[in-house]
């Protein structure tokens, strides 16, 4: 039988290899700068925080349940739909961060922008046609309820992630009633550590000259 890990490298390698986080200080000061960050940690976190539940709620079933493929698609399934709320949480939270006082027309392009390139980088591991249309709709949709300047004071635009891991996580119901407060704290804790980094690189007086195309 093949084991444990060469199983669960096989499965994960294309995927989970690109989560990869580059722990660098280097300034936010371009719009591709800004979208390789969202991209980025929205994976990280998404790929952490999955696995970390999946991992916590089987305990020492976990290694063995990557030799059951109905639980592999479940999990294949389920990261797709937990990258997709975590990039368009952290999508909404960078921008409305890097664009204060722009109008909402940019801030809604940008961030439609940045969520539709890191749908395209990973649309190949969906597992159904009309994933990746029905993401950038939601989040279309997410875009004309935004209040950008309310984000950008502070409000809260970590919402989706939080829930989709709830949703999608391969855990029987039975499970999931016990976990929906403590799983949803710890994606919203997760994303403490991110936010700080973006507050600490972002250069958004560069990025809003990009976007207006003056010179920086």
């Amino acid at each position: 039988m093949m084991s444990f890990w060469h199983r669960s490298s096989g499965i994960l390698k294309d995927f989970a290899a690109r989560f990869a986080v580059t722990r660098d200080n280097e300034p936010i000061r371009s719009v591709p700068e800004l979208t390789r960050f969202v991209i980025s940690r929205s994976a990280f976190v998404a790929q952490h925080k999955l696995y970390g539940y999946v991992k916590t709620r089987m305990g020492t079933r976990y290694p063995a349940m990557f030799e059951d493929d109905r639980f592999i698609q479940s999990l294949n399934i389920a990261k797709m739909h937990v990258f997709a709320a975590c990039l368009s949480d952290l999508a909404v939270h960078a921008v409305a961060k890097a664009t204060s006082g722009m109008d909402a027309v940019a801030r809604n392009g940008l961030a439609a922008a940045i969520y539709n390139d890191g749908i395209a980088e990973y649309a190949a591991h969906a597992s159904g046609e009309g994933d990746a249309p029905a993401w950038k709709a939601a989040f279309a949709e997410r875009l004309t309820k935004v209040n950008w300047e309310n984000v950008a004071a502070g409000a809260d635009a970590f919402t989706a992630s939080p829930k989709a891991l709830v949703r999608w996580a391969p855990i029987s119901e039975d499970l999931k009633r016990y976990d929906v407060e403590i799983v949803r704290n710890s994606v919203r804790f997760a994303w403490h550590e991110v936010i700080r980094a973006l507050r600490k690189r972002l250069d958004a007086e560069a990025i809003q000259a990009e976007l207006s195309g003056a010179p920086n």
